[in-house]
C-alpha cells in the first residue's frame, strides 16, 4: 500500500517528521526551531504537506501577504519548497504535491502561485524546470540572476520589491536577515557568530 499525504496541523506537528535534509537521531536545534516557527505560521494559512514517510517528500507554501520574502503581489500563494528525493523521485509525488498546491490556490480564490527561481538552478531552490511544466513563467527578474516565477490564473503578476530588484539594503554594515523557517539557519547563524 502506498503511503498517503499528511497536512501538518497544530494537533499533529509535534509528532511529524519535517522532511528536512538534516539527518540526526538527536533533536536538532534548527529542526526544533522550524517546528515552533511553523506552528506559529499555520494559523496564517501556511501549508506544509508531506508524504507519510521519513524522507524529503513535501511542499510548503503560504499566502504571499504573510510570506517572509521580498515579493509584492495581490492575492497570491508563495511556494517556498517542493522537494521529492531519493527512492520517491519519479513516482508522481511531485506532480501530486504541485497539483494540490494549484488546486488549493484556486479553491481559496487566489490569483495564482509564485516562487523564487534563478538564472542557473541552485541546489537550495525548488526545481524551476518542473514548475514551468505547470505553467509557471518568469514574472520578474533581478540583474544578479534571480527570477520570480508565477502561475497566474487571472493575468496579474507579482513582482520583486524595488530593494530586492536592486539588491541593496539601507544598512551599510553586515546585516543578516533570517527566520527559523529553514533548519539550516541555526547552523549558519552559529558560523556567523564564530566569525
Amino acid at each position: 500500500m502506498e503511503p498517503g499525504f499528511i497536512d501538518l496541523t497544530a494537533e499533529n506537528i509535534a509528532d511529524q517528521h519535517l522532511c528536512c535534509i538534516i539527518r540526526s537521531k538527536k533533536p536538532h536545534p534548527g529542526v526544533e526551531a522550524k517546528r515552533r516557527w511553523l506552528a506559529d505560521r499555520l494559523p496564517e494559512g501556511h501549508v506544509f504537506r508531506k508524504l507519510d514517510v521519513k524522507e524529503k517528500v513535501f511542499i510548503e507554501y503560504a499566502p504571499l501577504e504573510t510570506a517572509w520574502v521580498p515579493v509584492e503581489g495581490d492575492n497570491y500563494l508563495y511556494l517556498y519548497c517542493l522537494w521529492v528525493a531519493g527512492a520517491y523521485k519519479g513516482k508522481g509525488y511531485g506532480r501530486a504535491l504541485m497539483e494540490h498546491c494549484l488546486a488549493d490556490a484556486r479553491d481559496r480564490g487566489k490569483s495564482g502561485v509564485c516562487m523564487l527561481g534563478a538564472e542557473k538552478q541552485k541546489a537550495w531552490l525548488s526545481d524551476q524546470s518542473f514548475a514551468r511544466r505547470y505553467g509557471f513563467e518568469t514574472a520578474d527578474e533581478t540583474d544578479y540572476g534571480y527570477t520570480l516565477l508565477a502561475r497566474s490564473f487571472d493575468g496579474t503578476l507579482p513582482r520583486f520589491t524595488d530593494r530586492a530588484r536592486a539588491g541593496t539594503i539601507e544598512e551599510k554594515e553586515l546585516t543578516v536577515y533570517y527566520s527559523d523557517q529553514c533548519p539550516y539557519a541555526a547552523n549558519s547563524l552559529e558560523i556567523v557568530r564564530q566569525v
